[in-house]
Formats: C-alpha cells, sequence, structure tokens
C-alpha cells in the first residue's frame, strides 16, 4: 500500500480538524502507518521525528511497551462501566494519585473526555458551588490572548479573534483581563493590579478566573512569570472567585515541573488535566477541586443540589489504565530531573535562532522551546513553509504562524535534539 492510495481514500471521506482542506490540493496528507518513540512513519519508509508530541499529547514516545502491557492487561479484565452507581480500581487508582500527586487541597476528581469538556464541566462546577451558596456568580473572566477548547463554553472563555468573530452570536458573555505582556515579574504585577481592578468593580458578578499557567498553547506559546499565578491566587481568594488552572498542555512535565502551579508555590480551586494525562494514548480528562467545594453539592437528593453533569465514557478503564501507566513512569524514572537537563540542552540550542535576522524573539519554559519570527505578512503563510521543510528533511514541525516552536516527547535524545533544532534552523534561515 502507498502514500497516495491511503490520502485518496482519506480525501473522499474525511474532513481534518484545524484544516483548510482545500490545501491538500498542494500540500501532502501524510499517512502514518506506524511509529515507535519519538518517530512517525509514513507507508513508504519515511520517518518523522515527532516535533510537536502529536498536538502535545505524547509524553513518553509512540507504541511506549510499558503503556501498551497496561493497556492490553486491562483490556482483558473491563473495557468501560457506567460511573453512575459503579466503579472500578484503575479510577480508584488514579484518582488517589492524582489528589496526591497535584498541589495541596486538590481532594476530589471528577472525569471528562477531553480538555475541552473539562473545561466546561470547571466552568459550570464554578458557578453552580456559588449558586448553591446563594450567590448568581455567572460571568467569567479569562486572560487575553487564551485559548481553552472549541465546545461553546470553553470557546467562550478563550480570546482568539477568529473564533469570536465567527461564533460571537453563539458564546457565552464573558471578560478578558491583560495577559502579562512578557516573562518579567514587572510584567507579572502590571496585569494582576489589572485585574484587581477589575474585580474591585465586578467581583459580585464574577464566577472565576480561569488561565492556563505559564503558557499560552495556542496563543502563540505566549509566556509569562509565575508572580502572576501568585498574585491572582491572593485575589481571588480576597473577593470570592474560584482560580480555574487550565493545565491541559502545561501539565505533566512540560513546565520544568510535574504541573505549572507548582512552580508558583499555588493551589487553584479547580485545576484541569489531560492530553499527556494517559501518555497521548486515548481520550481521558480530570478535573480536580476541593472537599470545601465538594462539600457545597453534598446534600439530601431533596435539597436538589447535586452537580448536573454526566459524559458516557467518564473514567473509562482503558484510559486509567493508560493514566496509571504513564504516572508509573514519572514514578520510576526521575523524569522531571531527567527533563531538566533536556531543557537546558535545548536551551542552548535555541541561542543561536537569536542570530538570525527574521527572529524577532526566543523564549523556553521547560520541555516548551520557541522561536518568534518577524517581517512577514499573515498572507506569506510562513509557517506552513516551516512546516514543508521539517516534513522535507524527517521532522514534524507544525507552527502556529510565524511561532515555530519544539515540544517533543520525553523520549527524545540530545543527538535527536540536534536533528530536531537544527532542521528547523535551516527552515528559517532559508526563508
Amino acid at each position: 500500500m502507498k502514500n497516495n492510495e491511503l490520502k485518496n481514500r482519506d480525501l473522499d471521506v474525511l474532513w481534518h480538524p484545524c484544516t483548510q482542506m482545500k490545501d491538500h490540493e498542494t500540500l501532502p496528507l501524510i499517512p502514518i502507518k506506524k511509529a515507535h518513540g519519538i518517530y512517525l512513519e509514513d507507508f513508504e519508509g519515511n520517518r518523522y521525528i515527532d516535533a510537536i508530541s502529536s498536538w502535545w499529547v505524547n509524553m513518553f514516545g509512540h507504541t511506549n511497551e510499558y503503556i501498551n502491557s497496561k493497556i492490553k492487561e486491562q483490556l482483558d479484565t473491563l473495557e468501560h462501566v457506567i460511573l453512575a452507581g459503579f466503579t472500578h480500581e484503575p479510577v480508584i487508582r488514579l484518582s488517589e494519585r492524582l489528589v496526591k500527586l497535584t498541589p495541596a487541597n486538590l481532594d476530589k476528581c471528577f472525569y471528562s473526555d477531553n480538555g475541552s469538556s473539562a473545561v466546561e464541566l470547571a466552568l459550570k462546577m464554578s458557578y453552580h458551588a456559588h449558586y448553591n451558596d446563594g450567590k448568581k456568580k455567572s460571568l467569567f473572566v479569562s486572560l487575553s490572548n487564551s485559548y481553552h477548547g472549541e465546545t461553546i463554553g470553553a470557546l467562550s472563555v478563550g480570546d482568539v479573534k477568529l473564533y469570536k468573530e465567527t461564533y460571537e452570536p453563539l458564546l457565552i458573555k464573558t471578560i478578558q483581563t491583560p495577559v502579562p505582556v512578557d516573562m518579567s515579574e514587572t510584567a507579572a504585577v502590571e496585569a494582576a493590579q489589572k485585574f484587581e481592578e477589575l474585580c474591585q468593580e465586578k467581583a459580585s458578578q464574577i464566577s472565576a478566573l480561569i488561565l492556563e499557567p505559564l503558557i499560552q498553547g495556542a496563543g502563540y506559546m505566549h509566556m509569562y512569570h509565575a508572580k502572576y499565578l501568585v498574585l491572582v491566587r491572593e485575589i481571588c481568594t480576597k473577593y470570592d472567585i474560584h482560580l480555574i488552572a487550565d493545565e491541559v498542555m502545561v501539565g505533566f512535565g512540560r513546565t520544568g515541573e510535574l504541573f505549572a502551579c507548582e512552580k508558583a508555590g499555588i493551589s487553584p480551586d479547580f485545576l484541569i488535566l489531560s492530553k499527556g494525562l494517559t501518555g497521548g494514548y486515548l481520550p481521558l480528562s480530570v478535573v480536580l477541586t476541593s472537599n470545601n467545594i465538594y462539600a457545597k453539592f453534598y446534600c439530601d437528593y431533596n435539597e436538589h443540589k447535586a452537580f448536573l453533569h454526566s459524559h458516557s465514557y467518564t473514567g473509562n478503564a482503558l484510559a486509567c489504565a493508560a493514566a496509571n501507566a504513564t504516572l508509573d513512569i514519572f514514578e520510576n524514572n526521575n523524569i522531571i530531573a531527567k527533563n531538566k537537563e533536556l531543557a537546558e540542552y535545548m536551551s542552548q540550542k535555541l541561542q543561536k535562532f537569536s542570530q538570525l535576522p527574521n527572529v524577532s524573539q526566543i523564549r523556553q519554559t521547560g520541555m516548551v522551546c520557541v522561536v518568534e519570527l518577524q517581517g512577514y505578512d499573515a498572507k506569506e503563510r510562513i509557517g506552513l513553509k516551516v512546516y514543508e521543510y521539517g516534513l522535507q528533511h524527517g521532522v514534524l514541525l507544525r507552527p502556529l504562524g510565524h511561532i515555530v516552536y519544539f515540544m517533543p516527547p520525553y523520549v527524545i535524545t540530545k543527538e535527536e535534539i540536534d536533528i530536531m533544532m537544527d532542521t528547523a534552523y535551516e527552515a528559517i534561515k532559508n526563508l
């Protein structure tokens, strides 16, 4: 079987995400036959380094032997069961471990299927908790330049211009507060002051502030100082506003610690996890919250305070097995320390990009490195040119417009980092 055969069959029946399908009249669609470690392989034997962890989900490489074995083991025991009135050991074990690993006072786990759904869950839970306290606080605040997913509620708290303009009639009303303009502590303090000014005016209406800690993923990988998290945690507590930390992208070691909130030493009221939770294998997300929030819903049935939310595949046993295997690898292989060594090596490699005249800035937080290009009009689709160059040279790069970034699986070697970053360097140099 050849690539073209699969490509033609695909284009007859599939509509791909985040894609202008007309591009595939000229842009090659790459059918993947198999994958192992950091490599994807097509039907003609071409291999590609997965420099973006297959949309930020893969942690320990494709077809990881240990995760594979744990999913296969679970498959012979229980694939799925309704989580209303029933439970199973993998979801209990996973929840116990997450409660232990995450910041303090995150005591209960509520599961969903993906990041966007978990954002919706956290928004509803925040509003409903206030409602059960007799408060009508239905306004949500998010950061400028933010992204939290593409379901209606998640889109509503995002700040992606194209999405907002297109779907604006469908969205719930939200307010954006300025994100720190750069990675300095001064910018963090100034942005926090702006948020407090908003709270002084509207705290009685605001249910929660939702943010992506330290890195705004789809927001062109914008990064800011951990001081901002410290300050807004204090402000939220002061004004009875929940803090929702969306760690769908930054969780599980991407920022240099297991969770981004750890870098600020704070605990949110709600912590959202997905993507790397299962090592990149299966859809699963979770919202962790406190016993205090949980207690607001705990009552006799006829008081009608129960949380109204459910999904068919909540706490799926196979996904939980993958997640438990992923946590095993973290616990048994000193991953965070190894990541810090790899991040330092990536930092050294990153420096040479600053010498290129078409690079305006380089930045890094943990295992996420960014090269920001300058001097191009959006219509030139510079990111697409970098993407095509990468594929031609065996590296999957998927820039966000003029932002070229690296977010590889943690099993990448220094030699493979050389190939990944040198390929991107040549792509940018030759634009």
